[in-house]
């Protein structure tokens, strides 16, 4: 087989056609926001929301509606939950966190159990790249292009915000509804990834882009352009791989993420752990070579 049929081939078939295009979406759309999540420290946060839309899914399939709208519902619903339990109670946001998003999951687990259903649900958890339909791929694209285009629109004050909220707070933006807008672009995101990957693996898309940018610059504008890249070219090479090995899809795109971000977690050359060691090492030969040549001259 020559490079041109091993490229081709997968494209040939209408299923990978729609998996690449899905693929390509929840993964650039999760790595942009990925960003502001890293730098927040909402990791926490997206695992939740992303275990906790499982139950909207199900009672979505019960009303015959799309899987979207009870996602949606339900990830709004768990942010909602979090916020009055942390501020109504001596419990602290990460405890609120677990309560919710293990009940909700639980909750889904056990309605998916007693649905009579022609359909497995079980491929919202665990995820069916390769049964995405025409109408699932046209959902994923709108939501994705719009919680796109929200987080591109406004990504100074999301960027103050995560770095500076007094400061944001202080020229006349509210830090509350900026933290809410994240919290609802955060609930649309994990319903574009469900389709993907399933809730499990969601909060894997939903982080390991953004920190592994965060491992190879200082700057948030290129972390913007490098997570998305970093995401979309583990998207291409993980369908490939599951594809040609006949593997699970959605696992074999995060196992590419965690691929990446362990090698620039290595070699990275500012924080990398071997790449900062030889920069260590460099700096200092260079500082023996200074001290040689100060002492030849003297």
């Amino acid at each position: 087989m020559n490079l041109i049929d091993f490229f081709m081939e997968p494209l040939s078939y209408d299923f990978m056609m729609r998996a690449l295009m899905t693929t390509l979406v929840a993964s650039i759309v999760c790595a942009v926001l990925s960003c502001w999540l890293v730098l927040i420290g909402w990791s926490l946060m997206g695992d939740a929301v992303s275990h906790a839309v499982l139950p909207g899914v199900v009672l979505a399939y019960i009303a015959g509606v799309p899987f979207a709208i009870g996602a949606v519902i339900f990830g709004f619903l768990a942010v909602g939950l979090i916020g009055a339990v942390r501020d109504t109670s001596r419990v602290k946001e990460d405890a609120a966190i677990g309560i919710v998003f293990t009940t909700l999951f639980a909750l889904g687990l056990v309605l998916i159990s007693v649905t009579p259903s022609q359909t497995d649900l079980n491929h919202i958890i665990f995820g069916n790249l390769l049964g995405v339909s025409q109408q699932d791929l046209t959902q994923i694209i709108v939501l994705g292009a719009l919680t796109f285009a929200i987080l591109i629109a406004k990504r100074r004050d999301f960027t103050l915000y995560a770095f500076d909220p007094t400061h944001a707070h202080a020229i006349g933006l509210s830090p509350r509804l900026l933290g809410a807008v994240l919290l609802g672009l955060l609930a649309l995101t994990a319903v574009v990834a469900l389709q993907a990957v399933g809730v499990v693996l969601v909060v894997a898309m939903l982080i390991i882009p953004g920190a592994t940018a965060y491992l190879l610059t200082d700057r948030f504008d290129r972390m913007l352009i490098i997570a998305p890249l970093i995401a979309a070219v583990c998207a291409v090479v993980g369908l490939y791989v599951s594809y040609y090995l006949d593997t699970a899809s959605g696992g074999m795109v995060v196992l590419a993420q965690g691929s990446a971000f362990a090698l620039v977690y290595l070699l990275s050359p500012k924080h990398g752990l071997i790449g900062t060691r030889v920069l260590a090492l460099r700096r200092r030969k260079q500082l023996q070579k200074e001290e040689l040549a100060t002492i030849a001259r003297a």
